[in-house]
């Protein structure tokens, strides 16, 4: 099956959200939550995404992750993973319960594809205070795909994780989850990167956006927010609509995109130094905000 099939059978499949000018999303991805190791990117920036999350959660925002929210192929199971960052699970859980969390599977975290494994794995967890299951996120569903479209004016935006232009990481994905396990996992401590990462490898990088952006012409220039390769993108009006919210694994940063009174902008999440020495995490506006409108699609 060719990147096109793929992205094509995606966005048939899409789950689709109606929005308007007055509804707010914050769009995050590649966090590769793992289990706190020296191994675990996510975990030198956690306080940096909670305090973000926080800020959304208060102030209204639906979150959606576009995959590769939780690292499967170091870690065998998501239990580790939820005792390592078990605020921000609890912080999700908020938002689930008020209906405001979409979530999109990518390849570190594919296994989510399977509703069965979601339903035993994510629904509930052991809580030691009081010695027996209590709910996490009940009835969650992941999607492959998730179609925004606005309510008034039918305009849409595809939401995916962007693997499927990555033929090795869709078609491949158990071979590099063994690989990373066995292999790329201890050699990544050591400060080593996987070479099969297009994160990591340039070539593999412009080849998958270069396969994106021809899907993206070929289906009338349809506004594509993607994450996988951790490279932020943010088109002019009138250029090809491939964004991309880069990543929670930057150094000492985090990346997203906002959708807000009808705009999109990207934004960043980072430490700053006050002038009296004192540390704080403060929003960056990166580009934008820009309107949707003014992303149109061709005829």
């Amino acid at each position: 099956m060719s990147s096109k099939k793929r992205l094509d059978r995606a966005y048939k499949n899409a789950k689709k959200v109606y929005f308007d000018d007055t509804s707010k999303f914050i769009l995050f991805s590649d966090c590769h939550r793992g289990d706190n190791s020296f191994a675990d990117d996510f975990a030198n920036n956690r306080n940096i995404y909670f305090h973000a999350l926080k800020h959304y959660y208060a102030e209204g925002f639906s979150y959606c992750e576009l995959g590769d929210g939780d690292e499967l192929w170091e870690n065998l199971s998501f239990d580790s993973i939820l005792n390592a960052h078990k605020n921000v699970y609890l912080l999700m859980k908020l938002f689930h319960e008020q209906e405001r969390l979409h979530m999109i599977w990518g390849n570190h975290d594919m296994v989510y594809r399977d509703p069965k494994y979601v339903e035993k794995h994510l629904s509930t967890y052991f809580d030691p205070k009081i010695g027996e299951d209590v709910e996490l996120f009940c009835n969650i569903e992941y999607h492959e795909g998730i179609v925004l479209e606005h309510s008034q004016t039918g305009q849409k935006l595809f939401l995916t994780h962007g693997h499927q232009a990555d033929w090795w990481n869709y078609l491949f994905w158990r071979w590099s989850r063994f690989m990373v396990r066995i292999l790329w996992k201890p050699l990544n401590v050591m400060g080593i990167a996987d070479p099969t990462s297009p994160a990591k490898n340039y070539k593999e990088l412009i080849k998958v956006e270069r396969r994106t952006k021809k899907w993206i012409i070929e289906n009338n220039n349809l506004i594509t927010v993607v994450g996988h390769t951790h490279r932020p993108r943010f088109p002019e009006p009138g250029d090809i609509a491939f964004f991309n919210d880069g990543s929670c694994v930057h150094p000492r940063s985090i990346t997203g995109i906002e959708i807000e009174n009808g705009e999109i902008s990207l934004i960043k999440w980072q430490i700053a130094t006050t002038d009296d020495g004192t540390l704080k995490i403060v929003r960056v506006l990166l580009e934008g905000p820009q309107k949707l409108a003014d992303y149109k699609t061709s005829s």
